[in-house]
């Protein structure tokens, strides 16, 4: 389970010209699902996220009571080694991913955090505006 996290001072999802998700200063969390992952993993790889000193003054957005905006992103399991056409195979399929990301998204709020999401399996348009910009790549 990978989740690429970045502090953002502004952050929106808007699927077919819906906002479906937004958040003001805090975290930007893109979520890649691989074929072994499970519940579990999703629920450390969420303390850890929710833990995270990367917001300012070395604060979590545990300490700060940040909001998190989580989008489901396969791509981050995107292997462009070979040729000019990456391959997706390392990605779990969606009715294997889209479990685990919700477990991932209620290990959040079940740990007290202000979460939006994105809406699995659509087109989605994601804006941010980073701050720092810091981002961090956390990979089990």
């Amino acid at each position: 389970m990978r989740a690429l996290v970045q502090t953002v001072s502004r952050a929106s999802v808007t699927v077919g010209g819906e906002v479906v998700g937004a958040i003001g200063p805090g975290l930007l969390v893109l979520v890649g699902v691989t074929h072994d992952d499970t519940e579990e993993k999703a629920a450390t790889l969420a303390r850890k996220v929710h833990e995270v000193r990367l917001l300012p003054d070395e604060k979590s957005a545990s300490d700060l009571a940040a909001p998190l905006l989580v989008v489901s992103q396969f791509t981050l399991y995107g292997d462009a080694r070979k040729g000019r056409r990456p391959t997706w195979s390392a990605a779990a399929p969606a009715e294997v991913a889209e479990p685990i990301f919700l477990a991932f998204v209620d290990a959040l709020r079940a740990r007290g955090a202000t979460v939006e999401t994105g809406r699995f399996r659509t087109m989605m348009r994601v804006e941010s505006v980073n701050e720092g910009p810091n981002t961090l790549l956390i990979e089990l």
